[in-house]
């Protein structure tokens, strides 16, 4: 069975989708056979590993809405990794309003995970930056929670309204959910308030903080626009290398 991984912050600009692509080309790299969903309707996962959707073509939103069997696209540039992705589609910015009415709603999309958590080791859901419905079912349907949190001081209330969100997923619809634990990205060492910020994580939530910390690079800020991973478009790279020692984190926690 697939271990299922949410990547959330209702925050925008935090490193969010750069976080679920990077995890999940360098969990592919580290020889795990690894999904990609792209649930937010602005598809920047999908773009950012250089896959723009056809008409009619599977996507998350027929995966979720039409009940249609996935067809995950493999990235074609990377033969070498065992990555697919299901990509966003623009009509996914109505699912919510279609699903509302589905029973069980907020459990819709682990029902439909239900029927391909055999084919992967790791499925990676990237969130919206809301806490709507696909949000929720992300959520519901996830193992853990994965939070990617910049390092500045308005992290820190998001961060908190993130964690509600949480405790109320957990209670209502999701009692094994845990949270995998917080990176911190854009994180610049000469700067004193991501340290402080560090800090504050450490004294204040009683959960994981990955050892690694997702510095500043401009290589990783390159690489979606060429529709690549980090991995892939400069493995040598501060970024790349980061991500490679996030994934080794997340696999000697899950014991693949």
């Amino acid at each position: 069975m697939s271990r299922i991984i949410a990547i959330a912050n209702q925050k925008g600009g935090v490193g969010k989708t750069t976080t679920a692509v990077n995890t999940a080309a360098s969990l592919a790299g580290k020889g795990q056979k690894v999904l990609l969903v792209d649930c937010d309707p602005q598809g920047n996962a999908s773009s950012g590993l250089g896959v723009r959707l056809e008409p009619g073509a599977p996507s998350f939103y027929s995966f979720l809405v039409g009940n249609s069997s996935p067809a995950p696209i493999r990235h074609p540039l990377a033969p070498s990794l065992d990555l697919a992705l299901l990509p966003a589609h623009p009509e996914l910015s109505a699912a919510e309003w279609e699903i509302v009415s589905v029973d069980r709603a907020e459990h819709l999309l682990g029902r439909r995970l239900a029927s391909i958590s055999d084919d992967y080791d790791y499925v990676l859901l990237d969130c919206p930056p809301s806490l709507g419905l696909l949000t929720i079912n992300a959520l519901t349907a996830a193992h853990s929670l994965l939070i990617p949190l910049q390092c500045e001081y308005y992290a820190m209330e998001g961060l908190t309204l993130l964690l509600d969100t949480f405790h109320r997923i957990k209670l209502r619809f999701n009692p094994d959910l845990r949270i995998e634990g917080v990176v911190l990205t854009m994180f610049d060492r000469r700067n004193n308030l991501a340290h402080q910020v560090a800090n504050e994580i450490r004294k204040h939530f009683r959960f994981r903080m990955f050892r690694t910390f997702i510095p500043r690079n401009v290589r990783l800020s390159e690489s979606p626009s060429f529709g690549l991973p980090a991995l892939l478009y400069d493995a040598g790279c501060p970024g790349a290398k980061a991500y490679l020692e996030l994934a080794d984190e997340i696999l000697n926690e899950g014991g693949h």
